[in-house]
């Protein structure tokens, strides 16, 4: 069945498709193992062909960005990994109106909207990731999130094709877009403002500050490992429960953000799997509270 439906899509797809690729080369966390199919779709005709493509072939699918929030499997993926490609990785501007692909990444986008002059994406500095994941999960920081500068989202809704949706249409939450079910963002439109450029890198320049001093840089990692509960943090919920530098194999709590778990170079994802489940028991046992993830896991996990 994976012979055919490879052989399908490389001969009617304008992106490249590759079978058992490694998904460590596409997780900030650089874990992961083969997913069977890895497609990039550069146009839409690629990704309304390869939607339909694996759900003839009864083949699960998923779409992901640039893995910056997402766990995968030792065993890898059984189904098919998409990505966005070029048609989706440009962005123009229309006055105050900033067109995006949902494959531009965000940090990209945030320094030329910083260049043009255009205030409001300050908040996004230092974030990673695309434009898709970002408005997908409703990223921000320190109270201020995406659906801030949203105007409209363009997604793809398996059987119904393309529809835009303006920010009021969509539900918003912490960590959350209450976007069509099985849709996959292509394109969004935000609404900027002008704005004195030195002011913006002033706050740049303050938040990416901020982020150092707060956050691990330069290691692999997917970001906060769990959301926070509703009154308090993840992360102080977790340093004091004593967890800082608490290690499993290859994995380890980041003595920075206690939110974060870091791939000391040997990482498994059984190690960050055991050592997410050991944080949230601790977390229970001693303030009763359930720590949900926020990062994405991809394949088969073990049950606790």
């Amino acid at each position: 069945m994976l012979d055919a439906l490879e052989a399908h899509l490389r001969s009617r797809l304008a992106g490249e498709v590759r079978r058992a690729e490694p998904m460590a080369r596409h997780t900030t966390f650089r874990i992961g193992g083969p997913a069977d199919l890895f497609v990039t779709c550069d146009t839409y005709s690629d990704v309304i062909e390869a939607v339909q493509a694996c759900a003839d072939a009864e083949l699960p699918w998923t779409v992901v960005g640039r893995g910056s929030n997402l766990l995968v499997s030792d065993e890898g993926y059984r189904g098919a990994v998409l990505v966005l490609g070029h048609e989706f990785s440009t962005h123009r501007r229309e006055a105050e109106i900033v067109k995006v692909g949902a494959a531009c990444v965000l940090a990209y986008v945030v320094r030329d909207a910083f260049s043009a002059g255009l205030g409001g994406l300050a908040f996004a500095v230092g974030i990673p990731g695309t434009i898709g994941g970002a408005i997908a999960m409703n990223a921000g920081s320190r109270g201020v999130w995406m659906d801030s500068v949203i105007d409209s989202v363009t997604v793809f809704v398996p059987g119904s094709g393309l529809v835009r949706l303006r920010c009021s249409d969509v539900v918003w939450g912490y960590r959350t877009a209450g976007l069509p079910s099985g849709s996959i963002v292509v394109e969004a439109a935000m609404r900027l403002v002008e704005a004195d450029k030195d002011e913006i890198q002033s706050e740049m320049e303050a938040g990416l500050k901020r982020r150092k001093a707060t956050q691990p840089f330069r290691v692999p990692c997917a970001g906060s490992v769990f959301t926070n509960p509703t009154g308090d943090s993840a992360g102080r919920l977790i340093e004091a429960a004593g967890l800082k530098g608490l290690q499993v194999g290859g994995a380890s709590v980041s003595d920075v953000h206690a939110n974060f778990i870091v791939n000391k170079g040997s990482a498994s994802a059984r190690d960050v799997a055991t050592l997410m489940r050991t944080i949230q028991a601790t977390v229970r046992n001693a303030y009763g509270i359930e720590l949900k993830p926020e990062i994405r896991l991809l394949g088969a996990f073990d049950e606790p």
